[in-house]
């Protein structure tokens, strides 16, 4: 297995077509880095069809028991018709091992980012929701952890407050700031109380949506987890107050079609996103070893960037008073 300090060292596109010949793919000689940070993902031309997509999975992330349950979970659901990007089966397998490396390939899946302002776009991506969480919710995983106060909340704030990230003159505020975020996250959980877990996307943003002719195509399962089907929903929604609600209520007249909704989720909607804010700035500390963060978050550590945070933090705490969406 590779160094953790320089996961992909070596990874050079020579290193990259034999790992992906080894396979039995004869590729044409064309290698394209796609945009990944967390994984390496490369567009492999070859021979004898269209290219292919191959994922070489970070070291240590992962165990190669919760990428195969991600494998199995995203099979059933493109065996149902729903239209997700699966890893193709060679020999049998879909997680693949050569060169101490971890790799997926994948078809080739074109498309543009989708309209996420127009109605009919959101109600078709609603439906598609709904039949990914139908599925979802009929089996479990294992191996994958749930999204929760702790692993995107606690954890990563203990992890920054750990380092020397943050701009020391304003360590303390952040410190505070966060504390009381996490608070308000807290409340908007418990005003929530028990939802329903479920196997989700987990990362469901518009750049994990390819819009063709036929519609949308949900790809990238990496981030998988368990957690409340609102988690695949907020991230889909933006602008003013009343324009969310607007938006929100297109995609459930879709999801529902398909899967039912529980409106005490809406509750969770500022507070998840809030978890998200921390767990990005814990995930690029976490990820600082890696040649690739530095070069792509030049400003990481800044005192601009933690005042940014700061004022985040600050106008997700008001958010999360007020009540939820569609409550007013």
């Amino acid at each position: 297995m590779n160094d953790q300090s320089t996961p992909y060292h070596g990874l050079t596109p020579d290193r990259i077509l034999d790992i992906v010949e080894s396979f039995g793919v004869e590729g044409d000689g064309r290698v394209l880095t796609l945009n990944s940070y967390e994984n390496r993902v490369y567009q492999i031309g070859t021979v004898d069809g269209p290219p292919l997509i191959a994922k070489f999975y970070r070291p240590g992330r992962w165990s190669d028991g919760a990428i195969l349950e991600e494998h199995r979970f995203v099979a059933s659901l493109a065996e149902r018709e729903v239209p997700v990007v699966a890893p193709l089966e060679i020999r049998g397998e879909t997680l693949l091992h050569a060169g101490g490396h971890r790799v997926a390939l994948y078809p080739r899946q074109s498309g543009r980012a989708p309209e996420l302002l127009e109605r009919r776009t959101l109600e078709w991506m609603g439906r598609f929701l709904g039949r990914i969480h139908a599925v979802g919710a009929i089996g479990s995983y294992r191996e994958r952890p749930a999204i929760d106060i702790d692993t995107f909340g606690h954890e990563p704030r203990e992890f920054l407050l750990a380092s020397d990230f943050i701009a020391v003159e304003l360590r303390q505020v952040w410190e505070g700031v966060s504390a009381q975020a996490l608070e308000g996250v807290a409340r908007c959980f418990a005003r929530a109380g028990k939802v329903k877990q479920l196997r989700l996307h987990g990362d469901c943003h518009v750049g994990n949506v390819l819009w063709a002719d036929d519609g949308p195509h949900f790809v990238d399962f990496d981030d998988s987890r368990t957690g409340p089907a609102v988690q695949d929903l907020w991230m889909l929604i933006s602008g003013e107050r009343e324009e969310m609600e607007q938006q929100l209520g297109w995609i459930l007249s879709g999801y529902e079609d398909f899967h039912p909704f529980d409106r005490r989720e809406l509750h969770l909607v500022e507070a998840l996103r809030t978890l998200r804010l921390i767990h990005y700035s814990g995930w690029i500390a976490r990820r600082w070893h890696d040649p690739a963060f530095p070069a792509a978050f030049p400003w990481f550590g800044s005192q601009r960037y933690w005042q940014d945070r700061i004022l985040e933090l600050r106008e997700q705490i008001a958010a999360m008073d007020e009540g939820p969406l569609g409550s007013g």
